[in-house]
């Protein structure tokens, strides 16, 4: 064990402790603290892991998908490294190794499944080389940050280059990750949903990629999920949703979400469509690296997330569920998952604008935020730093919203005189601060 190391491990151990004891993550602060220490130690810690390393990227899904991978992988009884918080940024990468090491720098894990940033990649990738990765999606995402989705794809196809040895499994019903996968020369997998499952009514969703990347002619689709994911092809050079390795058929929505794929039929107690894809990634991941799957579904029925992904809570005889909603296609699909409830609801909506978040918050009037007009919807409440332009943007579609910045109060306010059934959206720098909010009152 190297000396340098060895401080570096113990040093962030009891930063992170420290943070923890004033109520703070302390992630990224545990991993920025290793890595000055010792530049290598997260190249040093990777190399002691026993089995695969995977990897998961892409806009929306990537928390829920990794952090199902590493239950579904525990429940075979592996030691699993996971950066469960979703820190998932270099920092947060090198903290998730060293807050699993011993003090002496000793690594015991049989895989580690590790969520990273799609701008961030291709400083991560230099320190190890993943074995698998796994491509969700790519939807346009915090324009200030990232650029326009070109400049995300141009990352990941840099930092595809970086592993050339490693797997890709990734979604095939979005032509953009399509391309860049079929491009990239890895050896690949696919997943996606080989069926129509809505009827193809009038949508303003934002489409992403309408034009093949490979000639520029506008794309044609027999079907659309949500956004640009569906069945598509280029009239032009040919390009078309690839021959799907793990299609999934049979999709219902009733009592939670099912569907067989393969001779397997997969059931989950979830709402939201877009869990299926969170589903699949990972049944595709296992079957790929040599795993059974017979064990997932008793996984799906045990996996409760903490991390303010569809977490539940129950406080003071009120159900109160918390997402995270922080682009067009995910929000979107939160409020698809919304109105899927039959039951009354309330809503509190969060939006900040911090540098996580993306300064730029002009994508909320690319939401579908009319589809709140319903009579199931008790109420709406604003919080946030941004709260007056949510209410404006709501205000456009004729959606009364009431306001307050104080989110501690807006919860406060709804478990008194709601309906009992609330749920809190929220974007990215409010997820953690909501989270604790929540725990805390429910005690």
């Amino acid at each position: 064990m190297r000396f340098r190391s060895m401080i570096a491990v113990a040093s962030a151990k009891i930063l992170s402790l420290a943070c923890r004891l004033a109520g703070k993550q302390g992630v990224t602060m545990a991993g920025k603290l290793a890595l000055k220490i010792d530049p290598s130690i997260l190249q040093y810690l990777a190399k002691q892991v026993r089995g695969d390393i995977y990897i998961v990227c892409g806009t929306n899904g990537k928390t829920t998908t990794n952090n199902l991978l590493a239950a579904a992988l525990e429940a075979e009884g592996k030691k699993v490294i996971c950066n469960h918080t979703g820190s998932n940024m270099l920092m947060g990468v090198a903290a998730a190794f060293v807050l699993h090491s011993s003090l002496t720098g000793k690594i015991d894990a049989d895989y580690a499944c590790i969520e990273i940033d799609e701008a961030s990649a291709v400083r991560v990738l230099p320190h190890f080389s993943p074995d698998y990765m796994i491509l969700t999606n790519l939807f346009r995402d915090q324009l200030d940050r990232y650029g326009e989705i070109d400049t995300t794809m141009e990352l990941l196809e840099k930092a595809m280059a970086l592993a050339p040895q490693m797997k890709l499994i990734f979604n095939g019903d979005d032509a953009l990750s399509a391309y860049l996968a079929q491009k990239s020369g890895h050896p690949c997998v696919s997943y996606g949903i080989g069926e129509q499952v809505f009827d193809q009514g009038s949508s303003n969703e934002i489409r992403e990629g309408r034009f093949c990347k490979c000639c520029g002619e506008r794309l044609v689709y027999d079907y659309y999920h949500y956004s640009q994911l569906g069945s598509y092809h280029c009239p032009s050079c040919g390009f078309a949703r690839p021959q799907i390795t793990y299609d999934a058929r049979g999709v219902s929505m009733k009592d939670g979400l099912s569907f067989t794929v393969g001779e397997d039929r997969i059931r989950a107690n979830y709402r939201g469509f877009y869990n299926i894809y969170n589903i699949l990634a990972v049944y595709s991941a296992l079957r790929a690296s040599g795993h059974t799957t017979g064990r997932l579904e008793e996984v799906l029925r045990a996996y409760n997330p903490q991390n303010g992904r569809n977490e539940l809570f129950e406080i003071k005889g009120s159900r109160v569920l918390l997402n995270l909603a922080k682009n067009p296609a995910g929000f979107n699909q939160n409020i698809e998952a919304v109105m899927e409830d039959p039951k009354e609801k309330d809503i509190i909506i969060v939006i900040n604008d911090n540098a996580q978040d993306g300064t730029d918050i002009s994508w909320l009037w690319d939401v579908d935020f009319d589809r709140f007009s319903s009579d199931r919807i008790h109420s709406i409440t604003v919080s946030g730093i941004r709260a007056l332009d949510m209410r404006l943007r709501l205000k456009y579609v004729d959606i009364p919203a009431m306001l307050e910045p104080d989110l501690k109060k807006a919860v406060e306010k709804r478990l008194a005189d709601g309906c009992g059934n609330l749920y809190v959206l929220v974007n990215y720098t409010a997820l953690y601060a909501a989270h604790n909010l929540l725990a805390s009152m429910a005690g």
